[in-house]
């Protein structure tokens, strides 16, 4: 009988079915490219590629220049949420440009009368990057609205996809229905899997540990051109509030006990000039990537209110690496040309190293 009990128990916790399966697939990522930047399938038509996918919806273009796309594939098994990258806008480049660092749970008004709550991580030490927080602020009503819709006529499974800012923001848009789950507002039998490609970095440590969390199990990737500039911005400056709270070097005192004075002197002394070095780093990167990028922004959004600054730049990456290492053939075709800085960023050179290791 409790052998029974604990079996039933068992199955009433499955994870919810889904035609989406874990794990990095390649055809699937390369798929996801072709319909970002072509918007139709391109590659693969030779080996026989996968169902095709029809545009079923396209947001306005809101906030800075934010849009995103939604395919559902021809047998209505599987929606896709395509996030569209940095535009050739001034105000589009502005929100990459806001950097400074937000806490991962809050609220952003965007008017005077509509405010977004947002909920990204369960660590009240995790923070993200402002700009990109703003642009899912104005995004996520039509995502979740779109959601709703599909999930009624019966797909269940979706696709997050996004390339450079999409990227980032494609990070931060999982995280957020994920929570949305959490709370009841979304249905918890919705199955996503996530492709941040060519993606900047979103947010702190502490953020990366909650979406690594909540994609385990190879339901998140970050792919990266190993040649790309890109996914190595936002800078990163680690200050000692940082750390874990029971880091050694955030008690540096209570550490250096057992040394002798001069030795607790001088390593205090250095000590101390190292943490006042980073915490000024920070703080001038706050100032001129948080409040004097704010001021550019308010001209075009002049509703939008200055959030929190969460007083943090520590960068990190998210989800799983998928790494495409460049080889002399590549070089060949995508060779390093200061007149050309965004090469190795480019769907082209994505698309390349992706069929070479992945077909």
């Amino acid at each position: 009988m409790i052998a029974l009990v604990i079996c039933l128990m068992s199955l009433g916790q499955e994870a919810p079915q889904s035609t989406l399966h874990p794990g990095f697939d390649g055809k699937e990522y390369r798929e996801l490219l072709d319909y970002a930047f072509h918007g139709r399938l391109t590659s693969d038509r030779s080996a026989g590629a996968g169902q095709p996918y029809t545009l079923q919806y396209q947001s306005p273009e809101v906030g800075m220049r934010n849009r995103w796309d939604l395919w559902v594939r021809d047998d209505k098994q599987i929606a896709v949420i395509s996030i569209r990258g940095t535009v050739n806008d001034r105000l589009s480049w502005l929100e990459n440009f806001y950097a400074a660092m937000v806490p991962a749970t809050g609220s952003v008004q965007l008017s005077d009368s509509v405010k977004f709550d947002y909920r990204l991580s369960a660590d009240d030490k995790a923070m993200v990057h402002a700009g990109w927080l703003i642009g899912l602020a104005y995004l996520a009503p039509t995502m979740v609205e779109q959601l709703r819709r599909v999930y009624a006529g019966g797909i269940h499974s979706i696709l997050i996809f996004g390339h450079s800012q999409g990227g980032a923001l494609a990070f931060l848009t999982r995280s957020y229905f994920y929570y949305l789950q959490q709370e009841g507002q979304l249905p918890q039998d919705i199955v996503f899997k996530t492709y941040c490609s060519a993606a900047p970095k979103p947010g702190n440590t502490f953020y990366a540990y909650d979406f690594d969390f909540i994609t385990r199990g190879g339901w998140a990737f970050t792919v990266v051109n190993a040649a790309d500039w890109v996914p190595e911005t936002p800078f990163t400056v680690q200050t000692l509030t940082d750390l874990n709270p029971v880091n050694p070097f955030t008690h540096v005192d209570k550490a250096l006990q057992k040394q002798a004075f001069f030795v607790r002197l001088y390593i205090r002394g250095k000590y101390n000039k190292l943490g006042r070095h980073t915490r000024k780093a920070q703080k001038a990167m706050q100032e001129i990537l948080g409040d004097k990028v704010f001021k550019a922004i308010k001209r075009s959004l002049p509703g939008l209110r200055e959030p929190f600054y969460a007083g943090g730049s520590n960068y990190q990456r998210a989800g799983v690496p998928i790494v495409l290492e460049p080889d002399p053939a590549y070089y060949q075709l995508f060779p390093n040309d200061p007149d050309k800085i965004f090469l190795h960023h480019s769907f082209d050179a994505y698309s390349w190293l992706a069929t070479k290791y992945y077909k």
